[in-house]
């Protein structure tokens, strides 16, 4: 896999120079307008939760920036714990669980759209069958796919594991239901959850799209709102289980699948990897500015030692 990507970076690296900076450039502020967007529809949520606080947007912008950048660049999305200890540490009063438990309301839209973009690549035949996963280079689960044992395996200790994981927090945690019910409580009623969340989501998803309109361009391959979905798909997939950082590998390997025959294998390499690495470097700059701001260190444990036992055990 470390073969085909280094690869890829050559290959993009080659082609650097043909690059267009004004649709990459466009691409960059649609991804940041994307972020800011995701972000007011998790500042929304969280207002909803916590009536009686100040929820700065600002500051839960900042909280997802961060989470975002440490993602870009650590494997299993360590970014989200970053994520929500920021968004607590700027609400007074709020609970790790409340805020936890916000972020499954945000799952509601993104699971219904993801599972309607998939839906509709598979009833097209554009991804690819498990056996050819299995054989794609650079694809993080293909010796996984190719042990179905093991895979069956891994998927029962993971439920058990789950499960192990619920039955100890509603053990620890004191007001287990009521907490999380606090972080539903911007879905009644329903037109405030369509106002204030889903429409954010919405222009969200939008500019996804838009993001990869605009990056196709840079690297000359020919646009169409189907080529946009379907790499949308695969970026999807390739972040649902990251074994490496922010996917990568598993995305090369089905962008190159997903696109093959809208330009040469050498184009789509460079716009995989291309892509890859303009994104991750603006989450990367966005993520750790962000944090620098808010805890004025880049030394995130430092920071977090400053908070008291209490908090850190709610």
């Amino acid at each position: 896999m470390l073969v085909r990507i280094l690869d890829a970076t050559e290959s993009f690296l080659d082609r650097l120079g043909s690059v267009d900076p004004l649709p990459l450039s466009l691409a960059i502020g649609c991804h940041l307008v994307k972020m800011a967007c995701t972000s007011m529809a998790w500042r929304n949520v969280l207002a909803a939760a916590y009536p009686e606080s100040r929820v700065r947007w600002r500051s839960i912008y900042a909280a997802y920036l961060a989470g975002v950048g440490v993602n870009a660049i650590a494997p299993a999305r360590a970014g989200d714990a970053v994520r929500i200890v920021l968004a607590h540490r700027a609400i007074a009063g709020s609970t790790y669980t409340t805020v936890i438990s916000t972020t499954a309301v945000l799952a509601l839209f993104d699971v219904v759209a993801a599972s309607l973009l998939l839906g509709w690549a598979v009833a097209i035949g554009a991804l690819p069958g498990l056996e050819v996963l299995a054989s794609l280079e650079s694809f993080d689960f293909a010796w996984l796919l190719a042990r179905p044992l093991l895979f069956d395996l891994l998927v029962a200790g993971a439920l058990i594991a789950l499960a192990l994981l619920l039955a100890w927090v509603r053990g620890h945690v004191a007001n287990l239901r009521e907490r999380i019910g606090q972080a539903f409580r911007v879905l009644r009623p329903p037109t405030r959850y369509l106002g204030r969340v889903a429409l954010w989501q919405a222009a969200d998803w939008g500019l996804r799209l838009a993001t990869i309109w605009f990056l196709l361009d840079a690297f000359d391959i020919p646009q169409s709102l189907e080529r946009a979905t379907l790499v949308q798909v695969s970026q999807s997939m390739a972040t649902l289980l990251p074994i490496t950082p922010a996917g990568i590998g598993t995305e090369q390997a089905l962008l190159v699948y997903v696109l093959s025959g809208a330009a040469p294998a050498s184009v789509l390499l460079a716009f995989s990897v291309g892509a890859k690495i303009t994104l991750t470097l603006t989450n990367v700059a966005a993520g750790f500015t962000a944090i620098v701001l808010t805890l004025r260190t880049f030394r995130y444990s430092t920071a977090l030692e400053t908070r008291t036992a209490d908090e850190t055990t709610r």
